[in-house]
């Protein structure tokens, strides 16, 4: 987890561009540095380092003896970068994860180079050689990239868009800011100037097919039955791979805990290969919520079961409510769901930078998209249509992760200069899933993700209980079963907006406009740090199949707490 950040052809004096890139500073708190690039006096690199992988010649942009003219600023990590330098015997020259990027580019161009990273990645590669600038950024988006183009060929790039709002650049109309799309890569010219000429956008993968780094994978070729033990065998076989290839890291991992299926299983798994590969220190789990919220008791419970040292933090509505608007300057997004999910992540992750060691966080991110988690996937009004469209919807959610969960999980971590490893989003894990029968994958008895909680049963990995715990979103779970925290917030925030405001929304703001008091009071906050980027968002999270106004599944008819069950 770092900053990057770099400007090609700016006609500003680029010590005082680099201002904007001191934004960006938390993603990266042990170093930072800025460097031109020679024989281009106005194209900069800024580079905010989180040190995880190689301690000592880590920092960036990367260069090594062998291809002087390759200059690299990347965020992520590459977990097979071992595997690829024995499989193509590559001389590596440091320890540092990206060093393969530049033989892959080298010896294979970039499109391939792209396809065979398996890991999280946003790249900016600079061969002065050939005059390209190449910009990409893994399927999921895991790890956030910006850029702004302008008309006479000026481009910016930064980690987050704050990075980038207070760029300085003669031009008759402000330049967009867009996020980079997952799962592309992107190809310009640079001219003498600096300035560059956009030549193509590509895909390198997309969720649904089986990466190109498969072959190379640790893990041989499954078997390919449909056979319902060889599936949930395979299942298992794939998730325990994601978290121990994940391992990866020269400094403390810990694991968030909600006491939800997904991070359970994610924190047990790591428990267990954390003993197997026999680290130095007991893995830290971490949870959230008021004192009699669901998520805290289940999160004890797991805690207990699989013997982690395992931390409860506290907090009261009038903390989150205080918190909110840091938040939403962290986010860079006004969507309703993600901001009240972010709180207690965000609150999550400042207790786990002041108080502990742990800086590499596992978390359970994805797996809802995945495994079609969400309430309404089973219990819409009227019901989720048929497996196919359920399976649709699926493939949607995760294409759009970027926008919503997984936005929310990098920048309330990187806000605090952690970095967030998520294996349910493992390339291979997901190809495999979402190819397997819509019909397996669908709810089943009345309960979402059955087939994955069925692929660990029986193998006392976590309580049972927990493995056949109903999904509660993160936001609601945090506070007790009688008052959410949305219900909270919601109540603060109806003295902040009136009636009149909430009336004329439509017209005040005309893309999303908001509904509710809430969401007014997110956007004003929203425009107040980034005036005119309401296009960052195309749409707010809502359920499907159903007639939702709010987010929350808590607000469906469907929903009824355990203890109704």
């Amino acid at each position: 987890m770092c900053g990057i950040w770099a400007l090609f052809g700016s006609d500003e004096c680029l010590s005082s561009q680099c201002t904007s890139a001191m934004k960006i500073a938390h993603r990266g708190p042990d170093a930072f540095r800025f460097e031109n690039v020679n024989g281009f006096t106005n194209c900069c690199f800024g580079f905010h380092r989180l040190a995880i992988v190689d301690q000592l010649y880590g920092m960036q942009p990367l260069r090594i003896k062998k291809f002087p003219f390759l200059w690299l600023c990347y965020n992520g990590e590459i977990y097979n970068h071992l595997t690829l330098k024995k499989e193509f015997d590559f001389d590596h020259q440091t320890k540092v994860d990206g060093e393969i990027l530049l033989h892959l580019y080298d010896r294979f161009g970039i499109e391939k180079m792209a396809s065979l990273l398996d890991g999280v990645f946003a790249f900016i590669l600079l061969d002065t050689a050939n005059r390209k600038v190449f910009l990409g950024r893994d399927t999921y988006g895991v790890r956030p990239l910006f850029k702004l183009l302008t008309d006479d060929g000026f481009l910016a790039v930064s980690s987050e868009a704050k990075g980038l709002i207070d760029i300085n650049h003669a031009m008759s109309s402000p330049a967009n800011i867009v996020p980079f799309l997952p799962g592309h890569y992107e190809a310009f010219d640079l001219k003498q100037s600096g300035k560059v000429k956009p030549i193509k956008m590509e895909p390198f993968h997309c969720c649904t097919k089986e990466p190109a780094h498969a072959v190379y994978d640790i893990v041989e070729r499954l078997p390919t039955s449909f056979d319902e033990d060889t599936v949930k065998s395979n299942i298992r076989t794939l998730f325990e791979n994601a978290v121990k290839k994940r391992l990866m890291a020269h400094r403390r991992i810990g694991c968030l805990l909600s006491g939800g299926l997904d991070s359970s299983l994610v924190a047990a798994t790591l428990v267990k290969l954390a003993k197997e590969e026999k680290l130095q220190y007991p893995i830290q789990t971490f949870s959230i919520g008021s004192e009699d919220s669901p998520d805290i008791l289940a999160a004890r419970k797991v805690a207990a079961f699989i013997g982690s040292e395992h931390h409860e933090v506290n907090f009261t509505a009038e903390e989150g409510i205080q918190a909110v608007e840091e938040v939403i300057f962290h986010l860079e997004t006004y969507d309703i769901t993600t901001i009240r999910a972010s709180v207690g992540m965000y609150l999550v992750s400042k207790y786990i930078r002041e108080k502990t060691d742990s800086v590499v966080i596992f978390s359970g991110e994805g797996s809802d998209e995945l495994t079609q988690g969400y309430i309404y996937f089973h219990k819409a009004s009227p019901p989720a249509p048929n497996p196919k469209a359920a399976a649709e919807d699926s493939v949607r959610l995760m294409k759009e992760l970027y926008l919503f969960d997984v936005l929310r999980a990098d920048r309330t971590t990187a806000a605090h200069g952690l970095e967030l490893r998520v294996p349910f989003l493992d390339h291979r894990f997901t190809a495999y899933y979402l190819s397997l029968p819509e019909e397996m994958r669908v709810p089943k008895n009345g309960v979402e993700k059955h087939l994955l909680r069925d692929s660990f049963k029986g193998l006392n990995l976590i309580p049972d209980e927990i493995l056949w715990r109903r999904k509660e979103a993160f936001s609601d779970g945090m506070m007790s079963v009688k008052k959410s925290w949305y219900t909270c917030l919601q109540d603060h925030l109806e003295s902040m907006v009136n009636d009149t405001q909430l009336e004329k929304a439509p017209k005040t703001y005309p893309h999303n406009p908001p509904l509710t008091k809430e969401a007014y009071y997110f956007r004003q906050v929203f425009e107040k740090n980034y005036p005119g980027r309401a296009e960052w968002l195309s749409h707010y999270w809502m359920p499907r199949w159903t007639n939702a106004t709010d987010p929350s599944a808590r607000t469906l008819t469907i929903y009824k707490p355990d203890k109704d069950q």
